[in-house]
């Protein structure tokens, strides 16, 4: 990481108010959560189109679990790592931080975040998309697949599948929080998947500085002049926050 422009992140996380955060995979990697579009992820070995569409669930929902069995082993007992804490320790500064996250983890909330808009959804809520009954998935030991009490069709994981919209209720909050902050951050994402790609352009607009954590430089570096930081999360969010308190 080049000092300047960590104490020039500093500065701009220093004198901010309201700090919205983007959060893409790369923040949950550290935690032990593969990037599912990375060579070894999941959709390496799962057609996300033929697996992950909303038309494929509703054809042939039993064919889907098989992959979301495997997702569910991935995600299952994994824990907040220093760069969720890191924000929540931004947040415990006096910050107002907002964090809309592309991950279904649940990551940001069990680090204790107030304010974390899950943008696609979160694995661990169950809905039927025949009646739009919701449960846990803590109440199903998964050895079969969850069913809805009401209609007997298969749960379906309260996560937006291709084809699906994301919930107008989230994209609205996000837009805004996008729009009126005093910094912007995107960690751990190169933000190219769409509608979530508009929000550091939301920003960018209304002359927001943006900081971008990322492991390498992506489109958004050089088209949104941001403050680039290069590295892992844990170690540049530990490294802000260490600069920030002293």
């Amino acid at each position: 990481m080049k000092m300047e422009k960590i104490d020039e992140a500093v500065k701009v996380l220093k004198d901010a108010k309201k700090v919205t955060v983007l959060t893409g995979a790369g923040i949950s990697v550290e935690s032990g959560i593969p990037d599912f579009r990375s060579a070894n992820g999941l959709w390496s070995k799962y057609d996300p189109f033929e697996y992950a569409h909303i038309d494929s669930f509703r054809k042939d929902p039993y064919k889907v679990w098989k992959m979301l069995l495997e997702m569910h082993s991935i995600l299952q007992g994994k824990k907040p790592n220093r760069a969720h804490l890191a924000l929540k320790e931004l947040e415990d500064l006096g910050k107002e931080v907002v964090i809309i996250t592309q991950n279904i983890d649940k990551l940001h909330t069990l680090a204790g975040s107030s304010t974390v808009y899950e943008y696609h959804g979160v694995w661990d809520r169950l809905v039927c998309i025949k009646c739009g009954k919701t449960d846990k998935i803590e109440n199903y030991k998964l050895d079969e697949i969850p069913h809805c009490d009401r209609c007997n069709f298969p749960y379906k994981p309260d996560v937006v599948f291709f084809g699906e919209p994301i919930d107008p209720d989230i994209m609205r909050k996000s837009n805004e929080a996008s729009k009126n902050c005093d910094v912007f951050m995107v960690i751990g994402t190169s933000a190219q998947v769409y509608p979530a790609a508009f929000l550091p352009n939301l920003a960018f607009r209304q002359g927001i500085p943006i900081i971008e954590v990322n492991l390498e430089p992506t489109p958004l570096t050089s088209s949104l002049n941001t403050i680039f930081l290069q590295g892992p999360a844990t170690k540049v969010m530990d490294e802000l926050l260490k600069k920030i308190k002293s």
